[in-house]
Order: C-alpha cells, then sequence, then structure tokens
C-alpha cells in the first residue's frame, strides 16, 4: 500500500515540474523532429554576413558554401536558411530588388543563374530532414553542357528511330500542326482575353537540400555535394552532412541550471519522503502529533544534539564578550586574612605584658 501511494504521489509531482515548450513562434532554422522530438538548429552552419568586408566573429567564413557540379559543367554556391553573402548582379530572369534573397547560384557562360530564393523553415520529409529554395531564375532559360549534350543524344536517336516512320506520316503531321497552331492562336487569345494582357506564371528553379548527421569530431560542420539535377534544370538536388543535422536538445527551453535541476530534485524527494511517511504513520500505524513524522525518534535526537551544540557555542560566545564597565566587588579573603594576622599579634603581645607583670 505504501509503495503503491508513494509510486502515485511520485508521478504527479514529476509530471508537475515537466517544462513545456514555449507557445512563441520557434526561432527560424530550427524544428523539432515529429518522431524522436530530437531538436534540430541549423544556425551554426549558416554563414552571417561580413561586417565592414570582415567576419562578425574570429571563426565565422568568409565565403557561402560550395558544391562542385563535375561532369554537370558549373559549380554552385550557397548559404543555409540565409542568402548568400557573395555580392551578385545581373542574375537572370529575377527582379534585382530579390538579388539580395538569393540563398543559391551558379554561373554558366557569364550569367548568373539563381536556384532558389532564401528560406528559414526547414521540413522533414519521413525521417529526412530537408530544406527547400524556390523562386530562382526561368526554367527556360540557357542550359549548360552537360544537359545540351544529353538533350542532343536524345535527340539524335530520336531522329534515328523515327526517320523511316516521317516520311509516312508526313501528310498526316502537317494537317494535324496545323489544326495545333490554330488552337494554339484560339487559346493564347483566350488566355489574354482572361488575363488582361498579363504575362503567364514562369516555372522557375529550385532547390532541395537532405541533411544527414555527421559523427564525426574532427569533420567540418558542414559538407555540401551536388547529387543532381532535373532534365529540365528546374529542380537542383544536394546533399549537405553536418553535425547540427544530428539533433539534439533546445537549450533555449531550459529555464534552469544545474544546480536548479539538483534543488528541484531534491525537494521533489523531501517532499515524497514527508508526505508519503506522514500519510503511512498516520493511517497504518496511528499515530497522532510530531509523531506522525517519518522516523520521529531518530529526527528527535538529530534535534536535541543540534540543540545542546547551540547552547555550548552561545555560552562559549558569551565568555568572549566584553563584560559590563563599573564597580567591581572588592576582594574580602585577602583582607580577612590580614585582620586574624593582627588579632594573633594583638594577643601574644598581651600575653607579654602579663607574663613581664
Amino acid at each position: 500500500m505504501r509503495s503503491t501511494f508513494l509510486s502515485v504521489l511520485l508521478s504527479i509531482l514529476l509530471s508537475s515540474t515537466t517544462v513545456f515548450a514555449d507557445s512563441e513562434s520557434p526561432k527560424p532554422c530550427t524544428i523539432f523532429s515529429p518522431f524522436t522530438g530530437a531538436y534540430y538548429d541549423l544556425n551554426s552552419i549558416a554563414v552571417q554576413p561580413l561586417v565592414d568586408h570582415k567576419p562578425a566573429h574570429k571563426d565565422d567564413r568568409t565565403e557561402s558554401w560550395h558544391a562542385r557540379g563535375y561532369d554537370y559543367g558549373t559549380n554552385f554556391t550557397l548559404n543555409f536558411c540565409r542568402p548568400v553573402i557573395e555580392d551578385i548582379s545581373d542574375v537572370e530572369g529575377v527582379d534585382d530588388s530579390l538579388w539580395k534573397n538569393i540563398s543559391g547560384f551558379y554561373k554558366h557562360d557569364g550569367k548568373t543563374f539563381s536556384i532558389g530564393g532564401q528560406s528559414s523553415e526547414p521540413v522533414f520529409r519521413g525521417r529526412k530532414l530537408v530544406l527547400n529554395y524556390t523562386g530562382g531564375s526561368p526554367c527556360d532559360g540557357e542550359r549548360t553542357k552537360f544537359t545540351r549534350k544529353l538533350l542532343d543524344d536524345d535527340d539524335d536517336d530520336r531522329k534515328k528511330d523515327d526517320k523511316d516512320n516521317d516520311h509516312k506520316n508526313d501528310s498526316d503531321h502537317r494537317k494535324d500542326d496545323k489544326d495545333d497552331d490554330d488552337d494554339e492562336h484560339r487559346k493564347d487569345d483566350d488566355r489574354k482575353h482572361d488575363n488582361g494582357g498579363k504575362k503567364d506564371n514562369v516555372r522557375r528553379k529550385s532547390t532541395i537540400i537532405s541533411f544527414l548527421c555527421e559523427r564525426d569530431s574532427l569533420a567540418p560542420n558542414a559538407h555540401l555535394s551536388f547529387i543532381g539535377a532535373s532534365e529540365d534544370e528546374c529542380t537542383y538536388f544536394f546533399e549537405a552532412k553536418a553535425k547540427s543535422a544530428c539533433g539534439g536538445v533546445n537549450e533555449t527551453q531550459q529555464s534552469l541550471g544545474p544546480g536548479g535541476v539538483f534543488g528541484v530534485i531534491a525537494l521533489i524527494a523531501a517532499a515524497v519522503y514527508l508526505i508519503g511517511g506522514i500519510a503511512y504513520q498516520r493511517t497504518v500505524m496511528h499515530q497522532r502529533g510530531w509523531r506522525q513524522l517519518p522516523n520521529y525518534s531518530t529526527w528527535a535526537g538529530i534535534g536535541n544534539f543540534l540543540w545542546e551544540v547551540v547552547i555550548i557555542l552561545t555560552s562559549s560566545c558569551s565568555r568572549l564578550l566584553p563584560r559590563r564597565q563599573g564597580y567591581n566587588r572588592l576582594p574580602t579573603h585577602g583582607r580577612s586574612r590580614n585582620s586574624r594576622a593582627e588579632d594573633e599579634n594583638r594577643l601574644i603581645d598581651q600575653l607579654d605584658e602579663e607574663w613581664d607583670d
């Protein structure tokens, strides 16, 4: 019965000391895992902007993260959750007011292409931590050499396979093309009429960064690798190995330090001991008054011992205090001895006189 009561009481006290997460909006570039509850903070690998062409802190990077494209034909520059710190201009198909928000880009044939704007909201796709950038340069822009080579090879194969069928279906194709052109013109007219002459939405480049946990203590904070791109060069895939992608505990939510945590645990243990002991002594042992306290005789002995120590210390300290100034009692022992000696001398003198007579 006692163990059951104590276990229930302990669970109630522990549940009352649980620290809940703040109701405010989460910190940018952070996320909690929906599976393990681990806290992920990618701000440690985000490159901070330079101050007077110098890093704000001694260990900060002076350039954004780079990824080699290898056979793709170009290299990439990205930042995590923040815009790149390099000065870029004349970005293809992007408003000049948005250049400062570009989080990834590459250069090809003297032109700069954006592969996505800033995003500070990582997400979990299954158990994968992912960061997505959107709103880059238009997808129908100039292609890289690697993509052009793939498309040319596909066109050559396609032409070779369809060479015999071209002559056979030439007349049918002309008729179908003519009908398609007419339909296309009608669609364009209807679209212009509905949109009031406005341009259609443009498909733009985007970036997907998948994060992996880096447990090597000697490895850099992050390592960015280019995985590939879609055939139309509209989506780019990267992989980032980082120590911050391993998850941890949200330190900002810990309102108590180590000493405070130990104090809370001690208070909980004392409350469980006191309340549980009183309940047991009162209900089972039928004790009343001070004897309801658990281990009353032990604590009473300790209390008496401490009280005696206090008395000894106070009496010792009182002797060290300065005495009160005033009249002192005259010693009486010395005076009585002198008077007795004088009486004896007087008696002897008297006997001598009588003896002489």
